[in-house]
C-alpha cells in the first residue's frame, strides 16, 4: 500500500480522539483557556453531562478575529511565545483542542477585546458555517453543541449523562481548586451545580469543593527542599474515605494524575491508616518548569521529573512533618461544654483496684465509710475513688463472672481467655493459642449475614427515630438515586434530599444505628468507583462489603468473655470467615509446639 497525505478533516478527528475522549475532556481544554486568558470569573454551563452542550464564559483578555481565525488552526498557539517548550508555564500550550473540537461538534466563539467590537465564528464538524458581529462583553464565550453527533462510533461509547456530568464536575472542581483566586460557577440544565467566589484562600476553597468539615479536620503544608516548593491541605488520619477519588494533585498549578505522586501520599500515611481506606489531601507542587515534563500526555493530564526520587521524599516528608505537628489531634470532637451535659453512672460491676462488699459478705469493711484511704482486707487492697488521691495507673481489667466461664478447649477456634489492645482476643484452643482481630473477623460475619438475607429476600431494615440528612456532592448523590432500589434490597432506605443532600430514613438492622453519616459517604465514594460493566451481583457484593464494614466491631470496643466466645463460636460456622472482606486473615494460631519453640522448651 502506497503512503498518502491525510486530509485536513481526518487529520482533526484523530487529534480529537486524543485530546477529546469525552465531554469532560472538552471542558477542560476550554476552562484551560480561559484561565490562561487571565480570567477572574468563569462560568460554565451543561446540558445532558455535556453531550448536548458545553459553553464557557470568561472576562478575559479575548480574541480579535484574526486571532480567532487562527486559533481553528491546528498547532496555532499564543502560548508558546518562543520554541523553548520545557519552560512552558501555561495550562494549554499544544493548539490542538478548538480545532479538534470543531472537527467533531459544532463550535461558536464569540470573544472581544475591551476597546474593541466583538466578532462571533461559528465551525460545524470541521467546517466554517457563519461568522459575523457579536455583542457581548469584553472576554470570550465558546458553545461546543452536539459532540460527537455525527461521529456515532464515538457517540456510543459515552456514558450516561450521569456519568458525563460527573466527570465534567470533576474537571471544574480541580480546576477551581488549582486557582482560588477566580470564580467559578457551573450550571447543569438549568439548575446551578457550583459556585465559588475569587480571592479565597487555599484552605478555604479545598474545603468548599470536598467536604466543609475538612477545613477543621486537617493541617496545613509549607515545607521547602532545594528548589521546591510544596504547599495545600492534608486530612488528619482520622479524617479518611473509601476511595482514593478524594486526593487532588497539581504541579505548578496543572491538576494532574501522577502514579508517583499518589505512591507519595500513600507511604506518608502508611503506618497511620488501615489498607482499605484512604486519606484527603490537595497537594499543590511548584517547581522549576525545566525540572518536569508536561509534555508526555495529550491532555496534559501527565508529567514526568528529572528527579522523581526528590519529589516523592519531598511530598512523604512535607505530609509527615505536618501531620507530626498535628500531635493527638484527631476529628473534630464535640466541645467541651457539649460533653458535659452527659452524666456517666457508676459501674455496677467492681472496677480494679476497688472491690463492691457483696465480694466479701454483709460484714466486709468498706473503706469509704471511715473515709480512709487505702486499706488491705483479706490481702486485697482497696483504693478511694475521691478525687485527690493519688491512685497507680491500671494494667488490666477483671470482669466478674456473672456467669460460668467455658472450660471446653476442644472448640476449632477455642474460648476466650482476655483481650489485648482492645482489638484482638486471645482463645486456647485444645492444640495452641488463637489470636483474633475482632475487626475483620465480625466484619466477615456481618457479610455473611447479609448475603444470606439478601438470598431469603432481603436485609431487615431499622427505622431512624429521626431521619438524617447526608449532605454529599451532587454527582454522589446522583450515584446513591440511581441505585436506591439496590440499596432498599440491603435495609438502606434513601430519599433525595435537594440537589446535594440525601436523606436517609432506615438502616440494615443488622448494622443498627452506626455512623450513618459514613456509611452513606463510603457508598457515594463505592458507587463512583464500580464500572458500569459490573454484573448486578457484583456490584450488591460491592454494597454489602461496604456496609459490612461499618457494622462490624471496631477495633479499639472493649469486649465482655461472652461476647468474645460468642464471636468465635459463629466464626467456627459461618464459610470464608478466615479472612475479611479484603482479603486479610481474621485469626491466626500458634500451636503448642510453636510457643514451646519460642520458650526453649523444644
Amino acid at each position: 500500500m502506497s503512503i498518502r497525505r491525510l486530509p485536513e478533516h481526518l487529520v482533526n478527528r484523530i487529534a480529537a480522539g486524543e485530546v477529546v475522549e469525552r465531554p469532560a475532556s472538552a471542558l477542560k481544554e476550554l476552562v484551560e483557556n480561559a484561565i490562561d486568558a487571565g480570567a477572574a470569573r468563569i462560568a460554565v454551563r451543561l446540558a445532558a453531562g455535556g453531550t448536548e452542550l458545553i459553553e464557557v464564559t470568561d472576562d478575559g483578555c479575548g480574541m480579535t478575529p484574526a486571532d480567532m481565525m487562527l486559533a481553528l488552526e491546528r498547532h496555532a498557539t499564543s502560548k508558546l511565545p518562543d520554541d523553548a517548550i520545557e519552560a512552558v508555564a501555561t495550562l494549554g500550550f499544544r493548539g490542538e483542542a478548538l480545532p479538534s473540537i470543531a472537527s467533531v461538534a459544532q463550535l461558536t466563539i464569540e470573544s472581544r477585546v475591551r476597546g474593541a467590537d466583538g466578532w462571533s465564528r461559528t465551525v460545524d464538524n470541521g467546517e466554517c458555517v457563519a461568522e459575523g458581529p457579536a455583542a457581548l462583553p469584553p472576554g470570550t464565550r465558546v458553545r461546543v453543541e452536539q459532540l460527537f453527533a455525527r461521529v456515532p462510533a464515538r457517540r456510543k461509547f459515552l456514558r450516561s449523562a450521569r456519568a458525563e456530568y460527573g466527570a465534567s464536575m470533576d474537571v471544574v472542581k480541580r480546576l477551581a481548586m488549582a486557582r482560588p483566586d477566580i470564580a467559578f460557577s457551573v450550571e447543569h440544565d438549568g439548575r446551578r451545580a457550583l459556585s465559588v467566589q475569587g480571592g479565597e484562600s487555599r484552605p478555604e476553597r479545598v474545603a468548599a469543593l470536598t467536604d466543609r468539615d475538612l477545613a477543621e479536620n486537617s493541617v496545613a503544608i509549607d515545607f521547602a527542599r532545594e528548589s521546591l516548593l510544596l504547599g495545600g491541605v492534608a486530612g488528619l488520619p482520622t479524617f479518611n474515605r473509601g476511595v482514593a477519588d478524594h486526593q487532588y494533585l497539581f504541579v505548578n498549578g496543572r491538576p494532574v494524575k501522577d502514579r508517583l505522586l499518589v505512591g507519595a501520599v500513600r507511604g506518608a500515611y502508611a503506618e497511620m491508616l488501615a489498607r482499605d481506606r484512604h486519606p484527603v489531601v490537595a497537594l499543590f507542587l511548584e517547581i522549576p518548569p525545566d525540572q518536569v515534563d508536561v509534555n508526555v500526555h495529550p491532555a496534559k493530564t501527565e508529567v514526568r521529573f528529572r528527579d522523581p526520587a526528590l519529589v516523592r521524599g519531598m511530598i512523604v516528608s512535607g505530609l509527615r512533618r505536618a501531620l507530626d505537628e498535628a500531635g493527638h489531634r484527631s476529628v473534630q470532637r464535640p466541645s467541651e461544654a457539649a460533653l458535659g451535659m452527659w452524666t456517666s453512672e457508676r459501674p455496677s460491676a467492681p472496677q480494679l483496684g476497688e472491690v463492691s462488699t457483696e465480694w466479701f459478705g454483709a460484714q466486709a469493711h468498706h473503706p469509704f465509710a471511715e473515709g480512709e484511704g487505702l486499706r488491705h482486707y483479706s490481702g486485697v487492697a482497696l483504693h478511694d475513688r475521691r478525687p485527690n488521691f493519688l491512685t497507680p495507673q491500671p494494667q488490666a481489667r477483671a470482669e466478674p463472672a456473672y456467669a460460668p466461664v467455658p472450660q471446653r478447649i476442644d472448640f476449632p477456634l477455642g474460648v476466650a481467655r482476655g483481650q489485648v489492645a482492645k482489638t484482638y482476643i486471645v482463645a486456647e484452643a485444645e492444640d495452641g493459642l488463637v489470636l483474633v482481630d475482632q475487626h475483620a473477623a465480625h466484619e466477615r460475619l456481618v457479610l455473611e449475614r447479609m448475603r444470606r438475607a439478601m438470598q431469603g429476600g432481603g436485609v431487615p431494615s431499622q427505622a431512624l427515630l429521626l431521619p438524617e440528612v447526608v449532605e454529599l456532592d451532587e454527582p454522589g448523590c446522583d450515584r446513591l438515586e440511581a441505585r436506591i432500589g439496590e440499596l432498599a434490597q440491603f435495609g438502606l432506605e434513601l430519599e433525595r434530599f435537594g440537589p446535594r443532600a440525601m436523606l436517609v430514613r432506615a438502616t440494615p438492622a443488622a448494622l443498627g444505628q452506626g455512623d450513618v453519616h459514613g456509611l452513606v459517604t463510603d457508598l457515594a465514594d463505592e458507587l463512583a468507583s464500580f464500572d458500569e460493566a459490573l454484573s448486578l451481583k457484583e456490584r450488591l457484593d460491592h454494597v454489602a462489603s461496604t456496609m459490612a464494614c461499618h457494622g462490624s466491631v471496631r477495633a479499639g470496643r472493649i469486649l465482655s468473655v461472652a461476647e468474645m466466645n460468642a464471636l468465635l463460636r459463629e466464626m467456627e460456622v459461618t464459610p470464608h470467615s478466615g479472612q475479611c472482606n479484603h482479603g486479610r486473615p481474621t485469626w491466626v494460631k500458634l500451636a503448642h509446639g510453636d510457643i514451646e519453640k519460642l520458650f526453649g522448651r523444644k
